[in-house]
């Protein structure tokens, strides 16, 4: 599974006075994205974290389009950008309910072994089921 995408709907708190989501609100929509595709893979940060494993943000880019606004219905698809070996790199896109690109965003976050606070290699068990 390389690709996955969620919906939702744009909250009046995470507007401006112009009814404009504010730019900051963007890494929480990539999150929300990055999560599920986790969740999807039968991954959570809950699971890595109890084996010790931190998967923080080390790098992020967003290149904004287009204004989401309040009550728009949003699409946010997370793509796998290559198999991860230290570091993993999603690609992602956002859409409102035209299939208009609003965001097109990149991260880049690192395995980290907990104990020590170093990288670390891809868990085993994440490639497994990325190649099933």
């Amino acid at each position: 599974m390389n690709i996955d995408e969620i919906s939702f709907r744009v909250r009046y708190g995470e507007t401006d006075q112009m009814g404009v989501v504010y730019h900051g609100n963007y890494p929480q929509y990539l999150e929300m994205g990055r999560v599920e595709w986790l969740r999807k893979l039968g991954v959570s940060y809950k699971s890595m974290e109890e084996n010790g494993i931190m998967l923080p943000v080390i790098s992020l880019n967003l290149n904004f389009k287009k204004s989401a606004v309040y009550d728009d219905l949003i699409t946010v698809v997370t793509i796998l950008k290559k198999e991860p070996a230290v570091k993993i790199e999603f690609d992602y896109k956002i859409y409102n309910e035209a299939k208009e690109i609003l965001v097109e965003g990149h991260t880049v976050l690192a395995f980290i072994n907990m104990r020590t606070k170093r990288p670390m290699k891809c868990p085993d068990y994440i490639l497994e089921k990325l190649n099933t």
